[in-house]
């Protein structure tokens, strides 16, 4: 049996909206409304739905960048809601982050070797000697040449600026690493390469990552399981073969039902769904999926569906299951 690394239960972001003269509060933006999930030691989890359902939001969270609203996150046997701010920095040489924009994620003053020498100095790992030397060595392991540790961010293609961010996640050896979007701003061609650089990493570090996209080509590509999110909640979870071969939620399927085929003879019927994603500031009553739903029913529109495990590792949040 692996070890789950990471838990979390009932997780939730509510951004308060204010107005008026006094800017007082006068509703909340629902950006993540009781996510649950685990994550084992060495696996991929996949998160995945559309721009706005608070994925990227859930994994700022894991981290403490975002303050939770409410819930738990317990990893590797510590609830990370109680840790001071001393003790919540100490922890996150253990759980680091690979931000989505590798520009604006690197700080254009510093030189590649600063900006990996950094989580060294502020960990207090190592001396300058030490540091230097594993700045070179980790620039080797994800491709790049120890040559270019004197060079500015600005003088890399995407592709390798995302490869430093990579570097500058694993200098301090964390246990999980959150991958925010990691390739979406990158070329086609150079998604496959940090997608498979990753997947090296992951076996010669022992690495476990929670990987979110909204591209379901490249999750299937790199995941152990997937979770679909949908308006601030977990509506589908399983291994990644059984979600891509019969998914059970209407959304999952909706999704899926978009991504292209590389077989010019395999027709597939795309599920097209009517109206917009209703608003997190004001989410609909019931099931937040229903106004869009093929399947919908009366259930849905009044009561919220449980996220439940309806197949041994698949769980899913709707009425007709």
């Amino acid at each position: 049996m692996t070890e789950t690394l990471l838990e979390i239960k009932d997780l939730k972001k509510h951004f308060p909206i204010t107005g008026g003269i006094f800017g007082k509060t006068i509703g909340h933006v629902k950006a993540v409304d009781g996510v649950s999930f685990s994550v084992k030691k060495g696996e991929t989890l996949g998160i995945v739905g559309e721009s706005g359902c608070g994925k990227s939001t859930t994994g700022r969270m894991l981290m403490r960048l975002i303050e939770p609203t409410a819930g738990e996150i317990i990893f590797d046997g510590k609830d990370l809601m109680k840790l001071s701010k001393k003790d919540m920095r100490a922890t996150r040489r253990d759980l680091q982050m690979v931000f989505q924009d590798p520009f604006a994620s690197l700080n254009p003053r510093h030189t590649v070797e600063k900006i990996l020498e950094e989580p060294l100095i502020v960990h207090g790992i190592g001396d300058e000697k030490e540091r230097k030397k594993k700045v070179r060595e980790l620039l080797e392991v994800v491709g790049l040449s120890s040559y270019y540790a004197k060079r500015y961010p600005h003088q890399f293609s995407g592709g390798q600026r995302q490869r430093i961010g990579i570097a500058r996640a694993l200098m301090t050896r964390p246990k999980l690493i959150i991958a925010d979007e990691p390739v979406s701003a990158l070329d086609v061609s150079i998604q496959s390469q940090v997608l498979n650089l990753m997947q090296d990493l992951q076996k010669e570090f022992g690495l476990t990552y929670i990987f979110i996209a909204h591209d379901l080509g490249v999750v299937r590509h790199i995941s152990d399981r997937v979770g679909v999110m949908y308006l601030g909640k977990m509506v589908e979870l399983a291994d990644s073969e059984k979600l891509y071969e019969k998914p059970l939620h209407p959304y999952t399927q909706a999704l899926l039902s978009a991504v292209p085929i590389p077989d010019p003879e395999h027709k597939r019927e795309t599920i097209v769904l009517k109206g917009d994603i209703p608003s997190p500031a004001n989410p609909p009553k019931g099931c937040a999926f229903h106004a869009r739903c093929p399947f919908k029913t009366e259930k849905c529109e009044e009561v919220v569906p449980t996220f439940k495990e309806v197949e041994p590792g698949h769980s899913v949040a709707c009425h007709l299951f």
